[in-house]
Protein backbone atom coordinates (compact mmCIF):
# COMPACT_ATOMS: atom_id res chain seq x y z
CA UNK A 1 0.00 0.00 0.00
CA UNK A 2 0.93 3.37 -0.70
CA UNK A 3 -0.10 6.26 1.46
CA UNK A 4 -0.74 9.35 -0.72
CA UNK A 5 -1.88 11.81 2.13
CA UNK A 6 -0.16 12.99 5.09
CA UNK A 7 0.01 15.75 7.84
CA UNK A 8 2.98 17.43 9.15
CA UNK A 9 2.74 19.25 12.49
CA UNK A 10 4.72 22.04 12.41
CA UNK A 11 3.24 24.45 14.73
CA UNK A 12 4.84 24.71 18.15
CA UNK A 13 6.35 27.34 19.54
CA UNK A 14 10.20 26.09 19.98
CA UNK A 15 10.87 27.82 22.56
CA UNK A 16 14.07 25.69 23.96
CA UNK A 17 16.14 26.27 20.76
CA UNK A 18 15.60 30.37 21.53
CA UNK A 19 16.88 33.08 20.97
CA UNK A 20 17.25 31.19 16.75
CA UNK A 21 13.43 31.18 16.98
CA UNK A 22 13.32 34.53 17.82
CA UNK A 23 13.23 35.46 14.40
CA UNK A 24 12.16 32.25 12.82
CA UNK A 25 9.71 29.42 13.15
CA UNK A 26 11.54 25.98 14.32
CA UNK A 27 10.53 23.59 10.97
CA UNK A 28 12.77 26.45 9.68
CA UNK A 29 16.05 26.89 11.41
CA UNK A 30 18.82 25.58 8.71
CA UNK A 31 20.03 21.90 9.90
CA UNK A 32 23.66 21.35 7.83
CA UNK A 33 22.33 23.70 5.49
CA UNK A 34 18.78 22.52 4.85
CA UNK A 35 15.67 23.34 6.63
CA UNK A 36 14.43 20.98 9.17
CA UNK A 37 10.91 20.39 8.06
CA UNK A 38 12.54 19.49 4.73
CA UNK A 39 14.08 16.41 5.83
CA UNK A 40 10.34 15.76 6.47
CA UNK A 41 9.15 16.57 3.65
CA UNK A 42 11.78 14.81 1.49
CA UNK A 43 10.73 11.66 3.05
CA UNK A 44 7.17 11.71 2.48
CA UNK A 45 7.75 12.67 -1.14
CA UNK A 46 10.60 9.77 -1.34
CA UNK A 47 7.63 7.57 0.18
CA UNK A 48 5.53 8.44 -2.90
CA UNK A 49 3.47 11.09 -0.62
CA UNK A 50 1.36 13.09 -3.25
CA UNK A 51 -0.48 15.82 -0.78
CA UNK A 52 0.80 17.42 2.94
CA UNK A 53 -1.15 19.19 5.27
CA UNK A 54 1.09 21.42 7.50
CA UNK A 55 -0.04 23.14 10.98
CA UNK A 56 1.29 26.86 11.49
CA UNK A 57 1.47 29.21 14.13
CA UNK A 58 4.63 30.53 14.74
CA UNK A 59 6.15 32.76 12.20
CA UNK A 60 3.32 31.15 10.32
CA UNK A 61 3.99 34.15 7.18
CA UNK A 62 7.32 32.73 6.97
CA UNK A 63 6.36 28.68 7.02
CA UNK A 64 3.41 29.37 4.16
CA UNK A 65 6.29 31.11 2.06
CA UNK A 66 8.75 28.82 2.08
CA UNK A 67 5.88 25.87 1.76
CA UNK A 68 4.41 27.42 -1.26
CA UNK A 69 8.20 27.38 -2.67
CA UNK A 70 8.85 23.57 -1.98
CA UNK A 71 8.63 21.41 -4.85
CA UNK A 72 7.19 18.04 -5.58
CA UNK A 73 4.40 17.61 -2.84
CA UNK A 74 0.58 19.36 -2.96
CA UNK A 75 0.77 21.55 0.57
CA UNK A 76 -1.94 22.46 2.15
CA UNK A 77 -2.55 24.97 4.96
CA UNK A 78 -3.84 23.95 8.45
CA UNK A 79 -4.00 27.52 10.01
CA UNK A 80 -3.27 27.72 13.81
CA UNK A 81 -2.86 31.82 13.94
CA UNK A 82 -5.59 31.98 16.06
CA UNK A 83 -4.58 29.60 18.79
CA UNK A 84 -2.62 26.17 18.64
CA UNK A 85 -4.16 22.95 19.10
CA UNK A 86 -1.42 20.71 20.35
CA UNK A 87 -0.62 17.66 18.26
CA UNK A 88 -3.49 16.23 18.76
CA UNK A 89 -6.07 18.84 18.22
CA UNK A 90 -3.83 19.77 15.48
CA UNK A 91 -4.30 16.75 13.55
CA UNK A 92 -7.42 16.85 14.15
CA UNK A 93 -8.11 19.85 12.70
CA UNK A 94 -5.33 19.36 9.28
CA UNK A 95 -7.43 15.84 9.05
CA UNK A 96 -10.80 17.96 7.47
CA UNK A 97 -8.64 18.74 4.51
CA UNK A 98 -7.97 15.31 3.43
CA UNK A 99 -10.32 12.26 2.61
CA UNK A 100 -10.68 8.74 4.44
CA UNK A 101 -7.37 7.13 3.25
CA UNK A 102 -4.36 5.94 5.69
CA UNK A 103 -2.33 8.54 6.49
CA UNK A 104 0.88 9.50 7.41
CA UNK A 105 1.37 11.55 10.48
CA UNK A 106 4.67 13.12 11.05
CA UNK A 107 6.91 15.70 13.68
CA UNK A 108 8.27 18.92 11.26
CA UNK A 109 11.14 18.67 13.79
CA UNK A 110 12.75 14.86 13.91
CA UNK A 111 13.96 13.36 11.00
CA UNK A 112 16.43 10.56 10.43
CA UNK A 113 19.79 9.99 7.90
CA UNK A 114 21.70 6.94 6.92
CA UNK A 115 18.81 4.38 5.60
CA UNK A 116 20.19 1.16 4.62
CA UNK A 117 20.96 1.42 0.61
CA UNK A 118 19.57 -0.36 -2.07
CA UNK A 119 16.16 -1.17 0.02
CA UNK A 120 13.04 0.65 0.57
CA UNK A 121 13.14 3.88 2.83
CA UNK A 122 11.62 4.25 6.50
CA UNK A 123 8.36 5.26 5.50
CA UNK A 124 8.14 2.92 2.39
CA UNK A 125 8.23 0.15 4.90
CA UNK A 126 5.93 1.73 7.23
CA UNK A 127 3.51 1.95 4.75
CA UNK A 128 3.90 -2.11 3.95
CA UNK A 129 4.38 -2.74 7.77
CA UNK A 130 0.69 -0.86 8.62
CA UNK A 131 -2.22 -3.47 8.77
CA UNK A 132 -5.62 -1.49 9.36
CA UNK A 133 -7.47 -5.05 10.40
CA UNK A 134 -5.06 -5.15 12.97
CA UNK A 135 -3.90 -1.78 13.75
CA UNK A 136 -4.83 1.42 14.78
CA UNK A 137 -1.25 3.04 14.66
CA UNK A 138 1.92 2.15 13.51
CA UNK A 139 4.43 3.71 14.28
CA UNK A 140 8.10 4.44 13.44
CA UNK A 141 10.36 3.67 16.53
CA UNK A 142 14.32 3.43 17.04
CA UNK A 143 16.82 2.49 19.50
CA UNK A 144 18.46 5.11 21.77
CA UNK A 145 21.76 4.25 20.68
CA UNK A 146 20.58 5.66 17.45
CA UNK A 147 19.05 9.16 18.40
CA UNK A 148 20.88 12.27 18.69
CA UNK A 149 19.38 15.28 20.38
CA UNK A 150 17.22 13.19 22.59
CA UNK A 151 16.46 13.17 26.18
CA UNK A 152 17.53 9.79 26.78
CA UNK A 153 13.93 8.75 27.81
CA UNK A 154 12.48 5.59 26.32
CA UNK A 155 8.62 5.94 25.05
CA UNK A 156 7.49 2.37 24.59
CA UNK A 157 8.69 -1.20 24.87
CA UNK A 158 8.44 -3.87 21.66
CA UNK A 159 7.31 -6.92 22.11
CA UNK A 160 7.75 -10.20 19.79
CA UNK A 161 4.73 -9.77 17.51
CA UNK A 162 5.46 -5.74 17.24
CA UNK A 163 3.12 -4.85 19.87
CA UNK A 164 3.80 -1.59 21.74
CA UNK A 165 3.25 -1.13 25.59
CA UNK A 166 3.99 2.09 27.69
CA UNK A 167 7.63 2.10 28.98
CA UNK A 168 6.63 2.71 32.41
CA UNK A 169 4.52 -0.54 32.56
CA UNK A 170 6.81 -3.00 30.37
CA UNK A 171 10.79 -1.56 29.88
CA UNK A 172 11.66 -5.18 28.98
CA UNK A 173 12.21 -3.90 25.16
CA UNK A 174 13.19 -0.23 25.04
CA UNK A 175 12.61 2.00 22.35
CA UNK A 176 12.01 6.00 21.28
CA UNK A 177 9.02 6.86 19.14
CA UNK A 178 10.58 8.47 15.62
CA UNK A 179 8.26 10.97 15.45
CA UNK A 180 6.38 9.27 12.46
CA UNK A 181 3.20 7.38 12.61
CA UNK A 182 0.31 5.65 9.75
CA UNK A 183 -3.32 5.19 10.80
CA UNK A 184 -6.66 5.37 9.62
CA UNK A 185 -8.15 8.92 10.48
CA UNK A 186 -11.51 7.22 11.74
CA UNK A 187 -9.67 5.95 14.39
CA UNK A 188 -9.60 9.95 15.68
CA UNK A 189 -13.21 10.11 14.51
CA UNK A 190 -14.45 10.68 18.59
CA UNK A 191 -12.20 13.00 18.67
CA UNK A 192 -12.79 16.84 20.26
CA UNK A 193 -12.41 19.80 18.22
CA UNK A 194 -10.14 21.85 20.54
CA UNK A 195 -6.60 20.89 21.62
CA UNK A 196 -5.67 17.72 23.32
CA UNK A 197 -2.39 15.64 23.58
CA UNK A 198 -2.40 12.87 21.07
CA UNK A 199 -0.65 10.62 23.61
CA UNK A 200 -4.74 10.03 24.39
CA UNK A 201 -4.86 8.06 21.34
CA UNK A 202 -1.61 6.11 21.62
CA UNK A 203 -2.72 5.09 25.29
CA UNK A 204 -6.15 4.16 23.74
CA UNK A 205 -4.96 1.96 21.01
CA UNK A 206 -2.37 0.21 23.99
CA UNK A 207 -5.61 -0.60 25.75
CA UNK A 208 -7.08 -1.86 22.49
CA UNK A 209 -3.86 -4.09 21.72
CA UNK A 210 -4.03 -2.09 18.45
CA UNK A 211 -0.84 0.05 18.76
CA UNK A 212 2.40 -1.62 16.99
CA UNK A 213 6.01 -0.66 16.05
CA UNK A 214 8.28 -0.97 13.52
CA UNK A 215 12.09 -0.63 13.67
CA UNK A 216 13.77 2.12 11.34
CA UNK A 217 17.23 2.17 9.98
CA UNK A 218 19.87 5.08 9.97
CA UNK A 219 20.06 7.65 12.70
CA UNK A 220 17.17 9.38 14.11
CA UNK A 221 17.69 13.16 15.07
CA UNK A 222 16.43 15.75 16.93
CA UNK A 223 17.12 19.40 17.33
CA UNK A 224 15.45 20.98 20.81
CA UNK A 225 18.24 23.41 21.56
CA UNK A 226 21.35 25.33 20.10
CA UNK A 227 23.55 23.12 21.65
CA UNK A 228 21.46 19.87 19.38
CA UNK A 229 22.74 22.25 16.40
CA UNK A 230 26.49 21.24 15.82
CA UNK A 231 25.71 17.36 17.12
CA UNK A 232 22.96 16.94 14.16
CA UNK A 233 25.01 18.48 11.57
CA UNK A 234 28.37 16.48 12.33
CA UNK A 235 25.85 12.88 12.74
CA UNK A 236 24.37 14.12 8.68
CA UNK A 237 28.13 15.16 7.94
CA UNK A 238 29.30 11.45 8.57
CA UNK A 239 26.48 10.07 6.96
CA UNK A 240 26.82 12.24 3.54
CA UNK A 241 30.67 11.14 3.20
Amino acid sequence: MTIKDAMVLAAGLGTRLRPITDTMPKPLVPVAGKPMIDYTLDALKQAGVERAVVNVHHFADQMEAHLKSYDGLDILISDERDGLMNNGGGIVKGLKQLGRDTIFVMNADLFWVGETPGEPGNLEKLSTFFDPETMDMAMLCVRMEHTTGHNNVNDFSLDADGKLMRFRDDPSNPIVYAGAFAMKPEFLDDAPDDAFNINIYFDKAIARGRLFGMMMSGEWITVGTPEALPQAEAVIARHRR
